[in-house]
């Protein structure tokens, strides 16, 4: 026990070295270009917290001065998007600041209240000498709000109110597809995005400077003006675009270095988080400002860029969670061997940094009631494939790397007397009389010197189905009975009891097939002297099945199998806690007879009946050798039958056990 805590003490220290190692190794600091005393200009928003355009919430004007004045710090000027409500305030609030202004004229397709802001505009320009251009609507062609030739209309009248330089804002593509619409504007306003078109970051500022070389091919006499210019700090990956704030401080340190080299006139997209355009734009809309929504600093505009700044405290996390899965893991594993838990604790850790690094990375700095209910079903979610993975592990390390229970061996034959005689039961419904056939005759075959088979065939409609198993039954001798009885109550289990109620008066051990099953020679000799041992109550050997290279599909289905009985079962065995399944398996009848049979109201009998027999303190012992092969399910229906059918069967027994599960009344 020393030596085994001693181990696991290295193991636990190796979990946290290694995990900070990790973490460490993968958030490497990347030197990039130092953010300049002072940026063109932001593309400015001042909503707050709660407020929405939509529902004609805006700022007050102290607040909107507060904002200005943390941008004039490090900006020239502003781009503005509307004038409606306080945002009118803009112009005359930023020329305190010695910021100059780009008015912004929002067009939502309407005439009379775009006819407003038209003049509202005018009023502006005419009133605030730092107001030096105006940008009449924002994407309206690309959003299909206004088609081009409307677009061009609205621009002609602004300039009857205005006498400021005028232009209207789209993607580049759009300027591409629609020459036509430079001739309409004074100078050329390219919204450059990469993320939204799902350009990996190393790529992104070479994208944006190809753009505007073919902008500026296509119009060499026009000024062009980048409006929107910048990268997401959280939302959806596309393509090769993620959205991060190490990323986004460094696509836009990197092109801030170039826009000084190719002299580029620009707003940074945007200066403050805007948690409102989540809902028109998804999650990644709210989340292209340079501060967030609380006007705090989201990176580091100098020195190194950490991709996750936070990665000390984190990986802190996930090694203390990492260690904690690993004891929880090994707590009953005295007999698993030093690789065994080498591999549970790189499973804790993997797992951990996982949970850890996911958590830490998707969760939104918003939240609304939507994301609290969607994350409380996510972590449902993700709970559940935790411990799916933590218990499969568990099971690979016990059933690989621990040393066995030794069943004793059977008494040989002057230690044990006679033989006890068993009763094998082969319930059936409708099933092809060649088939069973085949089952019956290796019944008949086995080297064993006393034992009977009943032949169950319950509700099977068509006589031409079950005549030739009775004529088959009498053929095979005294040994084999043959009943049909319909109706018959209860499925399988109620055919299981009433073959319980014809069994021999002799007869010692009950054991069950499935009609479909072959059994060997040897299936009873060798495993019936494990009753000998007064506590066992239920002997098993493994389903196994002999069509598994009639198609890939019953090839997928026999693999998948075999982990039960390969993985689960053994490392169950060890702890006395195996699943008994409906064939291959036999039971000692005094002990099925005690605790009162087969549960009819239970659609998987067979394991709701091992259950009950470990609850009254009896032995089960499975031995990992096949003894018999059946058939898989045919088709991907029948599969999904038969799951559906263990699924709900496994229902059932929760309901029926959860007195003793969660200390319920039943």
């Amino acid at each position: 026990m020393k030596a085994t805590r001693t181990i696991n003490t290295l193991l636990v220290l190796a979990i946290a070295a290694g995990t900070v190692a990790g973490w460490a190794a993968t958030n490497q600091p990347r030197l990039e270009p130092q953010w300049p005393g002072s940026v063109d200009g932001f593309a400015f928003s001042p909503l707050r917290r709660g407020q929405t355009p939509s529902l004609e919430q805006y700022p007050d004007a102290s607040d909107i001065d507060a904002d200005l004045a943390l941008i004039a710090r490090s900006a020239d000027s502003v781009r503005t998007y509307s004038l409606d409500g306080t945002l009118s305030a803009i112009p005359e609030l930023a020329a305190h600041h010695g910021l100059e202004v780009t008015v912004g004229v929002d067009l939502d397709g309407d005439p009379h209240i775009d006819t407003l802001r038209l003049e509202q505009l005018g009023t502006a320009a005419s009133q605030n000498r730092n107001v030096k251009r105006a940008i009449i609507g924002n994407e309206t062609v690309l959003t299909e709000t206004l088609s081009v030739e409307e677009l061009t209309a609205w621009l002609t009248r602004a300039r009857r109110v205005s006498p400021i330089p005028i232009s209207t804002a789209e993607p580049w593509h759009i300027w591409l597809q629609h020459p036509e619409l430079a001739d309409a504007v004074d100078f050329i306003v390219v919204h450059l995005l990469p993320y939204w078109e799902g350009i990996g970051i190393d790529d992104a500022v070479g994208h944006v400077v190809s753009r505007m070389q073919a902008l500026q091919v296509a119009f060499p006499d026009k000024e062009i003006l980048i409006g929107e210019v910048g990268w997401p700090s959280f939302g959806r990956t596309r393509d090769a675009a993620v959205a991060s704030p190490a990323n986004a401080a460094t696509f836009l340190r990197r092109f801030l270095q170039r826009a000084d080299e190719e002299g580029y006139e620009y707003f940074l997209m945007e200066a403050f988080d805007q948690p409102w355009k989540r809902f028109d734009e998804g999650e990644a809309g709210a989340y292209w400002g340079i501060y967030d929504v609380d006007r705090e600093p989201k990176y580091a505009l100098s020195g190194p860029v950490e991709p996750v700044p936070a990665w000390p405290s984190l990986s802190l996390a996930a090694a203390l969670l990492a260690s904690l899965v690993f004891f929880l893991m090994v707590a009953d594993g005295h007999r698993l061997q030093r690789t065994g838990r080498s591999f549970i604790a790189v499973t804790a850790a993997a797992v951990a940094t996982a949970g850890v690094w996911s958590l830490s990375v998707n969760a939104p700095q918003y939240w609304g009631v939507l994301d609290v209910l969607s994350t409380m079903l996510l972590l449902g979610g993700m709970l559940g494939v935790v411990l799916l993975v933590l218990v499969e592990a568990h099971e690979w390390a016990e059933a690989i790397w621990c040393a066995r229970v030794q069943l004793p061996p059977p008494p040989d034959d002057a230690e044990r007397g006679a033989l006890p005689k068993v009763s094998i039961h082969v319930p059936t419904y409708n099933e092809p009389p060649e088939l069973l056939g085949e089952t019956l005759r290796a019944l008949a075959d086995l080297d064993y010197p006393h034992f009977e088979v009943i032949v169950i065939d319950n509700n099977t409609p068509d006589e031409r189905t079950w005549r030739p198993v009775e004529a088959l039954c009498a053929s095979l001798g005294e040994r084999f009975r043959f009943f049909h009885v319909d109706p018959l109550a209860g499925y399988k289990a109620g055919a299981l009891n009433f073959s319980l109620h014809h069994t021999a008066r002799d007869a010692e051990i009950v054991a069950v097939i499935d009609s479909d099953y072959k059994v060997t020679r040897q299936w009873l000799r060798d495993l019936v002297p494990q009753f000998a041992a007064p506590a066992v109550a239920i002997v098993q050997a493994p389903q196994d099945y002999r069509d598994g290279d009639a198609s890939s599909f019953k090839a997928m289905c026999d693999a998948e199998y075999q982990g039960f009985f390969k993985i689960g079962m053994l490392t169950r065995n060890d702890r006395n806690a195996i699943i008994q399944h409906g064939t291959m398996t036999m039971i000692r009848k005094r002990v099925l007879t005690e605790i009162g049979g087969w549960d009819e109201r239970t659609i998987t009998e067979d394991a709701e009946l091992g259950l009950r027999v470990l609850e009254h303190g009896h032995e089960a012992r499975f031995i990992p050798r096949s003894y018999g092969k059946g058939l898989t399910p045919d088709n991907f229906l029948d599969y999904k039958v038969q799951r559906f059918r263990w699924a709900l069967g496994a229902l059932q027994i929760l309901r029926k056990h959860r007195s003793k599960l969660f200390g319920t009344q039943t």
